[in-house]
């Protein structure tokens, strides 16, 4: 307990620093990139590959509190990072055209990195106390970025466009923040696109859920959370996604499996109230939103989605095993798939997907693990966010090529890796407890 309190108590710690990772990820807007350097190379990112740095120098000695040892979620993100090179090597061995090449070398720099930020955030959040706090901010920032995405919506202005920042420089990516479907602007707040900006929402529903209930626990105001709660979940909504509605509806799932009934059932009746509130208030969604599956087969973006999928078959039996190499599928050289699943049997072949999905199902046993072993509420609700938010994320990939988003994906290994610090945390406050019932009363 005196290592927890020291860890707690210090002024900066490995929380710290992902909180920074968090802001420049959430709230700086996803178009921009430093200046400086002759790459694309976004501040997300370069703060992911300085904390790789850190968490290979603080490796080398022992006295900066980074956790040691096995862990679930680290062997996989190894696993994963070995194929990713393994891939690359292959790859590269062959002749490959210059765009592709190049685009070869910095998807792996990126995949790199994020597997080191989840590795990061894995040994260096020691503390439940500390790794609530940093989710916390997760939550903020996410709310930040729906608030940009309300104005989006709503009155077609984009807050977004009209911020500037010493040192960085705004890169076209080929989407636009207004895009639109049926009589509605669709938002993407401080993101790249509408359907990336509705996973990323929908990630943050279940903490921000988690943060009221154990507000009221404590007896601290709630409004701010239920706020964020709130406005994740309409901008969830008003994103116009499948993925994001569908994310909602695994998110509501497993809170009402895992919660307390008395929480769970609550919270799935105010959901279904906030939806037909939602609907009343902007006339026309309700049936925006019922369209969008009810007649998917007629529509011209499901049927974009899947009418490559034969030729993808046919790109996957020419390298079968670890793909044709990372980032080497340029939709704007072949075509663009809506699939992250098929496109990694692509890229990286079968042995690349095999490890992209035990990424997901590493967190989610992770954090179910956790929640089997601690007693404490706080890292017992944590866990039950993770699972909601890595079963949302995985079903994600197969509706669009998550990888290829950066905030999606920089949001999805910060949440592996934090299933990973949440096992530590867990263990460590099982071996305590352990220890105080074996040790004699004094």
């Amino acid at each position: 307990m005196a290592d927890e309190r020291r860890l707690t108590a210090q002024r900066a710690d490995g929380a710290t620093l992902l909180i920074f990772y968090m802001v420049a990820l959430l709230v700086v807007p996803a178009r921009f990139t430093i200046a400086f350097v002759p790459i694309t190379l976004p501040p997300a990112l370069f703060v992911a590959m300085c904390l790789a740095v850190l968490w290979f120098a603080a490796h080398l000695v022992d006295h900066l509190g980074l956790a040691k040892g096995r862990n679930a979620v680290r062997t996989i993100l190894a696993i994963y990072v070995i194929l990713h090179l393994m891939t690359y090597a292959l790859a590269t061995r062959r002749y490959l055209p210059i765009d592709e090449l190049s685009v070869s070398d910095s998807a792996l720099i990126r995949i790199v990195s994020m597997a080191a930020l989840a590795v990061f955030v894995c040994d260096a959040v020691r503390s439940g106390e500390r790794l609530s706090r940093a989710l916390r901010v997760m939550v903020g920032c996410l709310t930040v970025s729906a608030f940009v995405g309300l104005f989006q919506f709503g009155l077609g202005l984009d807050l977004a466009s009209y911020i500037t920042l010493p040192g960085l420089r705004v890169q076209d990516n080929g989407y636009s923040a207004l895009e639109s479907r049926s009589i509605f602007f669709r938002p993407a707040g401080t993101v790249n696109h509408p359907i990336e900006f509705g996973l990323v929402c929908v990630l943050g529903v279940p903490f921000a859920a988690h943060f009221v209930f154990q507000a009221k626990d404590r007896g601290e105001p709630v409004g701010r959370w239920w706020t964020a709660l709130s406005l994740l979940a309409l901008m969830a909504i008003l994103s116009l996604s499948r993925t994001a509605i569908i994310g909602l509806v695994v998110t509501g799932v497993v809170m009402a499996i895992l919660l307390p009934r008395e929480r769970g059932l609550p919270l799935l009746g105010i959901g279904a109230v906030f939806l037909g509130g939602a609907s009343i208030v902007v006339p026309g969604l309700f049936g925006t939103v019922t369209s969008m599956f009810s007649n998917i087969e007629d529509d011209p973006s499901f049927q974009g989605r899947t009418k490559d999928y034969d030729g993808a078959w046919l790109e996957i039996a020419k390298h079968p095993w670890l793909g044709r190499g990372f980032g080497t599928f340029l939709p704007s050289k072949y075509t663009i798939l809506d699939n992250q699943y098929l496109l990694t049997m692509i890229e990286n072949g079968y042995l690349g997907l095999i490890a992209f999905v035990l990424l997901f199902l590493g967190a989610i046993f992770a954090a179910l693990r956790a929640r089997a072993l601690s007693r404490d509420e706080g890292v017992r609700g944590i866990a039950m966010c993770l699972v909601a938010a890595m079963l949302t994320s995985a079903l994600g990939a197969a509706t669009f090529d998550e990888l290829a988003f950066s905030v999606a994906t920089g949001m999805t290994f910060m949440l592996i890796g934090v299933s990973g610090a949440l096992l530590r945390i867990a263990r460590q406050e099982a071996a305590v407890r352990k220890a105080a019932e074996v040790s004699p009363a004094s």
